[in-house]
Order: structure tokens, then sequence, then C-alpha cells
């Protein structure tokens, strides 16, 4: 029997399946975002790499945004294997353990993004608000207690996934990434938790501390101009934490809770004449996994425009590079003159 997995596909077959178009999107949107998550993330790994170089140590910032590199690239690894997958025809290929963690591992970037973004909005509101208290925190001893706990949290809260192992169908195919319909009613209790958790209360905090920081900024761009102190790195921060929670999470949340109401409700009373209706939800939800998954390359436009000490490693980084053309041109030419 399919065990519990909360990933937006089911079992039932019928006449409103969307097996084809599962197989169709999933596979150009996984290595889509594979490919833009694995360039964005190395990069974003270089710039961190720079930073240990030319610092003792990482400030907060720079830690969280490491730990949330981390998990995007924990993230951006497994979408080849949910390629493969649908690629062939939604048999799966890699084993029970692989199969198991594919689910663990979504949800501990899903959320673990989720936390990160909430404390790295906690840390700006900080600035703006009391900058004195900021400075003191300035303290990679408690970032560092910050990261392992949101670690925690996230790991021992997907831990439930694990089970979601591989199972068998009539044809012989080994199912992987699949809905039980008998757990339905299990998962959407699974599901309110995360939903409030893992949604609604980062959601509300993020809002709350915007909405101060946003009051603030104006206040003083109206005193200091555009020299006000974080303007534009503060401003940076809420465009990009807004559009990853507004692209990404809430369309994700909102279509998996009706999605497993849907479910439910053919559980319960069949399809009847609402077979249309489902196939859309379930369209629906395969759109919306597919967004979840692409804050993983969203998240590097937070080290580019809100990263410490970032443009002024890529200026270097050029500078270097300008340097090593200029000395290369210079010896071409001089072993050109040798020959003349």
């Amino acid at each position: 029997m399919t065990k519990p997995c909360l990933n937006f596909t089911v079992t039932v077959e019928c006449n409103c399946s969307v097996g084809a178009f599962k197989r169709s999107v999933y596979p150009a949107a996984y290595l889509s975002i594979f490919l833009l998550g694995l360039t964005a993330n190395l990069v974003s790994l270089c710039f961190f790499i720079g930073v240990r170089r030319t610092m003792k140590s990482f400030s907060p910032v720079n830690l969280f945004m490491l730990n949330l590199l981390i998990s995007d690239l924990m993230l951006v690894c497994s979408l080849p294997f949910r390629a493969v997958y649908y690629l062939m025809n939604s048999h799966w290929v890699f084993g029970d353990v692989v199969c198991r963690f594919m689910g663990f591992v979504f949800y501990i970037n899903l959320y673990g993004s989720v936390y990160f973004l909430m404390v790295l909005s906690i840390v700006r509101f900080v600035a703006i608000i009391k900058p004195y208290t900021y400075m003191y925190l300035q303290n990679s001893r408690g970032a560092v207690v910050v990261c392992v706990f949101v670690w925690l949290f996230v790991s021992l809260a997907s831990i439930p996934l694990l089970d979601a192992g591989t199972s068998q169908d009539a044809s012989g195919h080994i199912k992987c990434l699949e809905l039980d319909p008998s757990l339905v009613k299990t998962i959407i209790t699974l599901n309110k938790g995360a939903l409030g958790v893992g949604f609604v209360l980062p959601f509300t905090v993020i809002s709350f501390c915007y909405i101060i920081v946003a009051g603030k900024l104006y206040h003083l761009k109206r005193v200091q101009g555009k020299k006000a102190p974080h303007y534009k790195k503060s401003c940076a921060l809420v465009v990009i934490v807004l559009l990853i929670f507004l692209v990404c999470f809430l369309p994700y949340h909102i279509v998996r809770t009706v999605f497993l109401d849907a479910e439910r409700e053919v559980n319960d009373k069949g399809y009847g004449d609402s077979c249309q209706r489902i196939a859309r939800i379930r369209k629906a939800a395969v759109v919306t996994l597919c967004l979840a998954a692409c804050n993983s390359f969203l998240d590097p436009l937070l080290y580019f425009f809100v990263g410490e000490n970032f443009w002024s490693l890529i200026q270097s980084f050029f500078s270097f590079i300008l340097k090593c053309v200029v000395v290369v041109s210079s010896m071409n030419e001089s072993h050109v003159s040798c020959f003349l």
C-alpha cells in the first residue's frame, strides 16, 4: 500500500486523471528549475567562499543566507530524480530509500526557506527599528543557535514523510511520490498544522515586520533622502521576500488545501458530475507544486541584492578576470613578436 505523502499526485484512476498532464509538465519544470537553481546557487556559493576568505567569520545575515543556500541546493539536486520518474511513465527506478528521501527533502527546503526568510526579515526589522540592538546582536554564536533550531524543527516536522516509500501497481510499475487516497483524511490533518505553523505564522510575522519597516523607511527617506541607512537593501529585501511568498508559497498552500478537500470528496462521494472540476484542481496542484520548487532559484536574488559585501566581491572578481585577460593578451603579443 502506498504510504502518506503530501505531493500532489494520486493513484486514483478515472476518466479525469491528469497523469498525462503531470508527465508533460513535471519533467520540463523540474529540469528547468534544476538548471537555473544549480547555476544561481553555485554562483552564490562562490560568493560565500569569497566572504569566508576576506572575513574571519560570517555575519549573522550571511550565515542565515548560507543555510538558505544549502537548503536550496538539497532541493535542486533532488529534482532530476523526480523528472526521470515522470519521464519513465511514472516508474521509479532509484529504490525505496531514495523515494522516501524525496518528499523529506522537498518539505525541509520549503519550510526551511520560509523560516530563514522570516529570520532575515526579523533581522532587517531590528536593523531599521533598533539599530543599536542590531549592532549588539552581531554575534555568530546566536545565529548558529537559530540555524540549528530551524533545521531541527523542520527536520522533525518532516519525519512522517520518510514513511512514504515505494509501491507497485497492477501493471508492475514501481510508484513513488504518490498520494494514497485512503490516507487523505490523515494528511488533511497534517496539512492544517503545516498551513498554520509553516505558512500563516511566518507570513504574519513577516507582514508585521515589513509594515513597520515600510513606515520607518518612508520617514527616513523624507528626512534624509536616498542616503537613509539601509534604505536600498531593506527595500530590496521587502520586494524579494514578498515576491517569493506571493509567487511560490501562497498559491501552493491555497491549492494544496483545496486539492486535499477535493480528494476527500472523491473518496467519500465519488466523482459524480464534478470530474472536470476535480481535473482542474489537480492540474492547478501540479502547477503550484512547480511554483513552490521555484523558490530554489529565486532565493539567490537575496544574495545578489541584499548579501553583505556581495557587490564589492563581484567587482574584485571582475577586476581579477580583467587583469588575467590583459596578462594573457600581452603574453600572446610577445609570443607572436618572437616569430616576426
